[in-house]
Order: structure tokens, then sequence, then C-alpha cells
């Protein structure tokens, strides 16, 4: 019949024989392949137990990293750098080649910043964040300040990105200093100096801020305000036109009215009015000051550091 499909006895037998042997195998293969998964699965859960259980080990860093803050004056310095150590090493000519731009320190490129225009070793440089790249050599070191902080050590470094670059002599410190160090000294109101420190090798850099400008309006303002004034700032302020150089007239004007508060630091007031007086010339006044300041302490601690300071005044004006 038309559309219909006829078969005979035996092909109805082999076709049944050749499904229940196809269906086997695919049985088979299915139970192979759910085994192996199965085996594959284990292995991942096992393994993924084992990592969530192995304990977290923190090892130390070769080179430790380290921030640096120093306020001179009114700007706020932040240095940050990585600090090897020697560990038996020749650095300056070894680990540290002659000749080369270095990182000046381990790791990322050390960074330094300011927040006020500064001077280094004389070189007027804008406030901001910078690498502090240096190349050393046995008798002369080139420091750069670079434009580009986000290079890895001095890879890629291009010298169409300095900002600035100057010398600096190294100094032998005549005593080894295992770790590498960044830091500052000589601290005043507008100045100190910065130095790179390690094994022999110390190189300072010279550092200079404008506080001048920026308190002297301050000063002055204050001045004028009518609100009562403490002896503490008369004592700051005139402190502050001594030491920058400005109106020893006005410094001794804001002397005697700090001192007309009867401060109990007087006797500071009095060793200050001596050397305003030393400075303008009137070297009785400055005495007879020094004395009065002599003369206060004596009666509170006969052992302060002003006794002396005011004998050293005296003799050095007679």
């Amino acid at each position: 019949m038309c559309g219909q499909l006829e078969l005979a006895l035996p092909e109805i037998i082999d076709f049944a024989l050749f499904f229940e042997f196809h269906y086997a195998s695919v049985r088979t293969m299915r139970a192979n392949f759910i085994q192996r998964w199965f085996v594959i699965a284990t292995g991942l859960a096992m393994t993924t137990g084992l990592l969530a259980q192995a304990p977290k080990v923190e090892f130390p860093a070769p080179s430790p990293a380290c921030t640096l803050k120093q306020k001179v004056g009114l700007t706020d310095f932040e240095i940050t750098y990585s600090r090897p150590s020697a560990k038996g090493r020749t650095i300056f000519g070894g680990i540290v080649p002659y000749g080369q731009v270095w990182r000046t320190g381990a790791n990322a490129s050390t960074k330094i910043s300011f927040n006020t225009p500064v001077k280094l070793n004389g070189h007027d440089i804008s406030a901001g964040t910078y690498a502090l790249y240096t190349i050393p050599e046995e008798k002369e070191w080139t420091v750069i300040i670079y434009k580009n902080t986000g290079l890895n050590g001095a890879f890629g470094y291009d010298e169409k990105d300095d900002l600035a670059r100057f010398k600096a002599q190294p100094m032998d410190v005549g005593e080894h200093v295992e770790t590498f160090t960044i830091d500052f000294t000589n601290v005043r109101d507008d100045a100190a100096t910065l130095y790179l420190l390690w094994d022999k090798t110390l190189v300072p850099i010279g550092v200079e801020v404008d506080v001048t400008t920026k308190v002297l309006p301050q000063i002055e303002a204050a001045l004028k305000s009518p609100e009562k004034k403490t002896a503490n700032f008369y004592y700051n302020a005139a402190s502050f036109y001594f030491n920058h150089d400005q109106d020893l007239k006005e410094a001794l004007n804001m002397v005697n009215t700090g001192l007309a508060d009867k401060p109990g630091i007087a006797f500071e007031f009095f060793y200050l009015k001596a050397q305003i007086l030393a400075k303008q010339g009137d070297k009785e006044g400055a005495i007879a000051a020094a004395k009065q300041s002599k003369e206060l302490i004596m009666k509170l601690d006969p052992h302060n550091s002003f006794v002396k300071m005011n004998d050293d005044l005296i003799s050095s004006l007679q």
C-alpha cells in the first residue's frame, strides 16, 4: 500500500536487534560520561575545599614601604618610597650602578610632594607631586624631579619628562648604614636639608620655602584688629620679625607691649629684647635686658639654659 512501511518478519527481527544493541551502547556511553564528570567534579570540589582551608601567609617585604611627612615652615612635605637594605652587597657602583637613572629606593619610583612652591638646591619647583630620580656618580650626583609618577621604578624613563635637574655633592659619613633612608634635618622656619643616606654615602639637598609673604600680612592684619592680643602673640610676632630681618623697631614695640601684661615667661621676652637691641647696635640696652632676663630665670630655675644664653650674649657684647 502506498505510504505504508511493509517489513518482512526477518527484517523486523534484525531491526529490533539493532535497536537494542544501539540503545545499550548509548546507555553505556552515557554512564561512562556521567562517571567521568563525577570524578572531575569531585576532584574540583576537593581542591576548592583544600584551597579554602589553606591558611594565608603574609611574608615580610624585602624592601618595606615608608611614608615620610615633614612640615617646613608652612609647607607640608610627603615622601613615599621603599627601603632596600645592603645585605652585604656593594651599593653605589654595585647594585646601584654609577651613571644610570636610579629610582632612589626600591620597587615603584620614589614620590615627593609639597603643597607650596619650594626651592631645591636653589631651583624653583612648583607645588605638586613628582617622582624623585637620581643618577649617582662617585664625585657628583644628579637629582631629577620628574613629572611622570606612574612608572615602575625607572623603566620607561624619558628625559623629556624632567621638570628639573640639578647637582648634589655626596658625602662620606664614615659608618655603614644598612637600610636606605630619606629624611629631613636642620629644619627651620623657611629652610631644611633633605638627605638621602645609604651605606656610607649621604647626599644633602637644600630646601627653601617662603613663609615671609604669607605670615607678614597675617601679623599686620592682627595688629590692626581691635581685638585684644595675648602676650604669646606679641612674643611670636616679634620673634618672627627678628628672625626674618623685618622691622626691628616694630619688633621692639611688640616685645614691650607683651611685657606690659607681665607674662609668666618675661625672662624670654627680656632675652628677645636683648637680641633685638644688640642687632640694632644698642649694646648697653642689650646688656641691661639680658641681665634682667638672667635675674628673672635665676629665681625660677638657676639651671635653666636661659642662664647660659644670657651670659653668652652679655660676653659677646663686652
